[in-house]
């Protein structure tokens, strides 16, 4: 079972057919939707501001999801890929945007739906990708168009999720 923890009062909470690994961390203000995951040693930290999650998103191996004190909640939407070690920090990423391995997401950017951002990309703070632009890059800039549903990847690990679930029972 995951460690599940509140702080100071605020409890996690999620909606059906959420699996979280049993390695996976995750702690105060943080709402997840429907069929959401969070895998092996990922962190989604709601300590000194809010989280909240979409529907069917998922947050892939060793990633880091978190907030900044008085000033960052961190929004991700639905059916929205957070790839192995990313850190998410105090920022908004929109439905369907996928972001690659190994990316920082600095406080206040924005990442628009259907976006992608590249693997081992850094996202300064308050940059603000457009829906369906691939950006990568240190510091990460534009690249080229992306086709919608060019990486509709969350749809797999429903499914994978769904076998862990299985087999838990």
């Amino acid at each position: 079972m995951a460690l599940i923890k509140s702080y100071k009062g605020l409890v996690p909470r999620w909606g059906r057919d959420c699996y979280f690994s049993e390695n996976a961390t995750i702690v105060g203000d943080v709402t997840m939707g429907d069929e959401c995951s969070v895998w092996f040693n990922a962190v989604v930290r709601g300590d000194v501001a809010p989280i909240t999650i979409g529907d069917r998103t998922n947050i892939q191996d060793g990633s880091c999801v978190h907030v900044t004190f008085e000033t960052g909640p961190t929004h991700i939407g639905s059916d929205v890929t957070i790839g192995h070690n990313v850190t998410v920090h105090a920022c908004t990423i929109c439905d369907k945007a996928l972001v690659g391995m190994g990316s920082t997401l600095l406080d206040g950017c924005e990442v628009g739906e259907g976006a992608i951002v590249a693997a081992g990309a850094l996202v300064l703070q308050n940059t603000k990708i457009p829906p369906y632009e691939i950006w990568g890059g240190v510091p990460a800039k534009f690249l080229k168009p992306a086709r919608p549903g060019q990486m509709d990847n969350a749809a797999h690990y429903v499914a994978y999720s769904r076998e862990y679930l299985k087999n838990e029972k």
